[in-house]
């Protein structure tokens, strides 16, 4: 039996946006965002779990290469991956997958590219309807290696990943993950690279005290700036939040941040449960006094325990697996593996990678203060520009901050 190796990569910085649906696809693509919006809500809150240091995550990429695989699995393999990842109706793939990443990588404000490709083994009959899937569905290209010439094969992939992602991630694929009976290696690269709307001024830039736990207090290089900002205080939650707009107001970061130094793992459940939907529609226009440190953040996580925990088991299993979608072969997921980056500052962000309620927005006339002195949760997501509140934001990006880095 062979293996097949799904490996993705995803860079992350600051937010991403996507310009909305158009025409005929409206449809197609609200079942897949919605569908990638509900994983990426079980997803974050999984992974963020058990990974309590700095963290960076894309749920979108996680979601994109996943998904790829999925529609080429059948019987009860593909129906676990369909109720993980919320997948749409395959007769919404083409159109919704194509239109959400042909929107993203057309962005003019941000620099922001969404890439994909597969990687099949020569001696590997992949069925033409697959080929076919991932070409037209997810734009994805394809090329032939040789995996029994491991350390070349993964310096064919690792090459297209650093080019995709301007050198940010490197060593994705370890050769010692690859041989003659690994089938294919699916990739997916994200990178974004985007200057804040308001930039920070880098003269007021200075060391300020980071309370990293209740007992360990460090000084950090910390950003300042005053200015009006969407802001909002979460007192079920005892947190409040932020959103700081990037050049062109497609993308936004989110920052919540807990009253209390330990307050972000219940923050992070919460979210696990309810997304950022609700957050966005309580904030308001306001003045608002910001410290945020600056920091750096380059995060490799193995997805294989986390996707099992989240009910994805037989894809992994050499027994069970089925992806006869793929090819007539068996074939099972041997690794899935996800290296990011990020890094904030006071010109914006780099990274690579590879419910209804309405209320009227106010307008505050005194000055809040939001002092980031403490761990914190931060996201990025595509924002809405049609007013219309009750549309779901698009993340793209999620982790955590305990311990900023330079």
């Amino acid at each position: 039996m062979h293996l097949l190796s799904n490996l993705f990569v995803w860079a992350t910085c600051l937010v991403v946006a996507m310009a909305g649906p158009t025409n005929n696809n409206d449809r197609a693509v609200q079942a897949v965002t919605e569908g990638t919006n509900s994983f990426s809500t079980s997803f974050f809150g999984e992974v963020a779990s058990s990974n309590h240091g700095n963290l960076v995550t894309s749920p979108l990429s996680a979601s994109v290469v996943l998904s790829m695989a999925a529609y080429g699995a059948r019987g009860e393999t593909q129906e676990e991956m369909k109720r993980v990842l919320h997948l749409p109706p395959e007769s919404d793939a083409t159109p919704g997958y194509s239109s959400l990443i042909k929107t993203l990588n057309a962005v003019t404000d941000v620099e922001l590219r969404l890439a994909n490709k597969v990687f099949v083994n020569k001696k590997f009959s992949v069925k033409p309807t697959f080929q076919q899937l991932t070409q037209d569905a997810f734009l994805s290209t394809s090329q032939s290696l040789d995996f029994s010439q491991s350390l070349a094969a993964a310096s064919t992939i690792n090459q297209w990943v650093e080019e995709q992602t301007k050198n940010r991630i490197k060593d994705l694929v370890k050769s010692d993950s690859l041989d003659g009976g690994t089938a294919m290696v699916l990739v997916n690269a994200v990178y974004f690279k985007g200057n804040w709307k308001n930039k920070f001024n880098s003269k007021l830039t200075q060391d300020r005290p980071f309370h990293v736990s209740k007992t360990e207090v460090k000084n950090v290089p910390t950003m300042h700036r005053t200015g009006m900002y969407n802001y909002g205080v979460l007192p079920e939650c005892k947190a409040s939040f932020i959103e700081l707009p990037y050049k062109g107001d497609e993308f936004s970061m989110i920052i919540i941040l807990p009253d209390e130094v330990d307050g972000l793992a219940a923050i992070e459940k919460k979210l696990a449960v309810h997304g950022l939907e609700e957050v966005l529609k309580r904030g308001h226009k306001t003045e608002v006094e910001v410290y945020l440190p600056k920091f750096k953040i380059e995060s490799t996580i193995q997805l294989n325990d986390h996707l099992q925990n989240m009910g994805i088991r037989k894809a992994f299993s050499q027994s069970e697996a089925n992806f006869e979608g793929i090819s007539d072969t068996g074939v099972y997921i041997s690794e899935v593996v996800q290296k990011a980056f990020i890094e904030v500052n006071e010109e914006g962000s780099e990274a690579a990678g590879a419910t209804e309620m309405v209320l009227l927005e106010k307008t505050i006339f005194f000055t809040s203060t939001f002092n980031v002195d403490r761990p914190f949760y931060y996201a990025i997501v595509k924002v809405n520009n049609d007013g219309n509140k009750s549309e779901r934001p698009v993340r793209l990006f999620e982790g955590h901050v305990v311990d900023p880095v330079i």
